[in-house]
């Protein structure tokens, strides 16, 4: 059992559980967070075993002082927009340099979360730049478990608030992607898994996190505005058009909510392929997008 374990996105959505589950499942083992902003590691402060570190981890020379004494990595670094160089920086050279870290600290095992649909032919730069990253894993010669999750639902993610938001502003939901399909996976599930997979680590190096459900965009849409009492007609745009409302979200101030690179994603189905290990296997019983009832109903 690692006594001390580096979560590389830490602070973030996914890696605020994991850090809270490494925490119960033993008070003893340290977590180590780097981070270049450590305010935005206030909710994980209150967990007496964190210990957040300023730091980037793009630069190699910061990075020794961040795996001093560590026994394992957890890696959730990722983003979901920008340029095909901005995907290659984050998902590919990021691992490269931490794989080089974890081999000069004598760091052997590694837990690597990835997404479901990579491949390097896949038709976004996303999907391909994340097989890219999954290759350099396995070539490092470290004792790597890859964890492949379909898209993540929480009270806080951003995917299904943000379709909630929406239905509550607007009278009819148009909707690139509607016929999609993901199998929506509860964050507290992705977490478990990744700590299971740290401490057991499964006979094969690909676990597949999904939930219990197959469901199209339109129907997610659908399911979580029911759930907050505000659901819309939903309008299914085709591609054309869909390509269209990207490239004038890509053109709003911060984050874009969906790009044409998201589009060209959704494409490959978003769904266990049956051909890895999946939670079951990790002794764990996935929860429906349903869990999100008691939150939408504050």
């Amino acid at each position: 059992m690692p006594r001390r374990v580096v979560v590389t996105g830490g602070t973030g959505f996914v890696g605020r559980v994991v850090c809270e589950r490494l925490f119960e499942r033993d008070a003893g083992t340290r977590i180590v967070v780097p981070t270049r902003q450590l305010p935005q590691g206030q909710a994980i402060q209150v967990l007496p075993t964190v210990e957040l570190l300023r730091c980037s981890v793009h630069e190699p020379q910061q990075l020794a002082a961040v795996f001093d004494g560590a026994d394992a990595l957890v890696h959730l670094v990722a983003i979901l927009h920008g340029r095909a160089a901005d995907f290659d920086r984050v998902h590919v050279e990021l691992p490269r340099k931490l794989a080089a870290a974890c081999r000069a600290a004598g760091v052997r095992r590694v837990v690597h979360v990835s997404a479901l649909g990579v491949a390097p032919d896949a038709p976004s730069a996303y999907l391909r730049s994340k097989a890219a990253g999954e290759a350099v894993w396995r070539d490092s010669g470290l004792d790597v478990t890859i964890v492949r999750p379909s898209v993540i639902f929480g009270a806080e993610d951003r995917f299904t608030n943000l379709f909630v938001r929406l239905q509550r502003w607007l009278p009819v939901l148009p909707l690139a992607g509607a016929d999609a399909l993901f199998q929506p996976v509860w964050v507290s599930d992705v977490a478990n898994a990744i700590v299971g997979s740290l401490d057991r680590p499964p006979a094969r190096p690909i676990v597949e996190a999904a939930g219990p459900e197959v469901l199209t965009l339109r129907q997610i849409v659908q399911r979580v505005g029911r759930l907050a009492g505000c659901q819309r007609p939903v309008l299914a745009l085709p591609e054309s058009l869909g390509r269209l409302q990207a490239a004038l979200m890509a053109l709003l101030p911060g984050e874009p909510l969906m790009s044409a690179d998201n589009l060209l994603s959704m494409r490959v189905p978003n769904v266990a392929t049956g051909a890895h290990p999946g939670l079951a296997d990790l002794g764990l019983r996935p929860a429906g997008i349903d869990t999100l009832a008691a939150h939408f109903a504050r």
